[in-house]
């Protein structure tokens, strides 16, 4: 009998066909919005906890606390409910309150602040205190490595190997790091393909990060190109996504998915998986399908 957290992982691959123009090339969604939280951070969220706890770095008396623009603070929450831990979640205030409701009924207490950066520096000053355990997924081997262990070894086996090129928005980067290691250990010629928001845009989720906030976990090698994606494309490449597709995902997911289609047009042949991080529903309070 499966608990919840069995359920975590295992998401299936969609085809994306009515988007996309180019009958040489395929495009599939990884569905991560099909995870028990709503999320692929419930693979990372998961493996920090459990292997801080076998580490024996945390236990049912450590106070975790960790900044978050949502996804993840979701799917800590979830995780630390079923290992009875308590967790503070720092988060910018703009997020969704669809996200804040959702951290506070698996349990969590919930700081909100003016930004991203402003909460990370909070939670960095406070994992310094007694009792304090900082999971710090944007330093932490344990959010890439569950990619490497899982979403990888997943993308690999349901391609049958055919994969060649691999697309994924950034923010941690968490994601596109595991992938990029399992992926090229097994063909060293996809292509590992990375979304960020156009400078003057704003995408819940991914980032244009200043230096001084680089993700210490990102390695620019193993990411082949980097993608620009505005807000408008993102936005509407989510919108059209559920309405033609079917697949109901947030604006990092359509801005994704925005990249992965300008790159089909670029090639004579190929199979192009792209991540859906999350599910829509947890934007239905912003302007993003209205």
């Amino acid at each position: 009998m499966k608990t919840i957290i069995d359920c975590i992982g295992n998401t299936p691959l969609a085809e994306i066909r009515y988007l996309n123009t180019n009958p040489n090339v395929k495009i599939y969604a990884k569905l991560e919005g099909n995870n028990p939280g709503g999320s692929v951070k419930d693979r990372a969220a998961l493996n920090m906890i459990r292997s801080a706890m076998e580490r024996g770095e945390v236990d049912k008396n450590t106070k975790l606390i960790e900044a978050t623009s949502g996804n993840t603070g979701i799917a800590l929450a979830m995780i630390a409910s079923i290992y009875g831990i308590d967790i503070e979640l720092v988060m910018p205030a703009s997020s969704t309150r669809e996200r804040t409701l959702t951290m506070e009924a698996f349990g969590a207490k919930v700081t909100l602040l003016e930004s991203i950066e402003v909460c990370r520096d909070y939670a960095e000053e406070k994992g310094t205190q007694s009792g304090y355990f900082l999971l710090n997924q944007f330093a932490n081997p344990d959010n890439y490595l569950a990619h490497y262990k899982t979403t990888g070894p997943e993308i690999w086996n349901d391609t049958e190997g055919k994969i060649t090129h691999f697309v994924s928005s950034m923010g941690t980067t968490g994601s596109i790091m595991g992938n990029s290691r399992y992926l090229k250990e097994k063909n060293p010629d996809i292509q590992i393909v990375g979304c960020q928001p156009t400078e003057e845009s704003s995408i819940p989720g991914i980032r244009r990060w200043p230096i001084e906030y680089l993700p210490k976990i990102y390695e620019p090698e193993r990411v082949d190109r980097i993608m620009d994606v505005s807000q408008h494309d993102a936005t509407l490449a989510a919108r059209t996504m559920a309405r033609k597709e079917g697949i109901f995902a947030g604006m990092s997911s359509g801005g994704a998915l925005h990249c992965a289609l300008q790159l089909a047009e670029e090639l004579e042949s190929g199979l192009i998986v792209f991540i859906t991080c999350d599910r829509g529903d947890r934007y239905l309070s912003s302007d993003l399908f209205g």
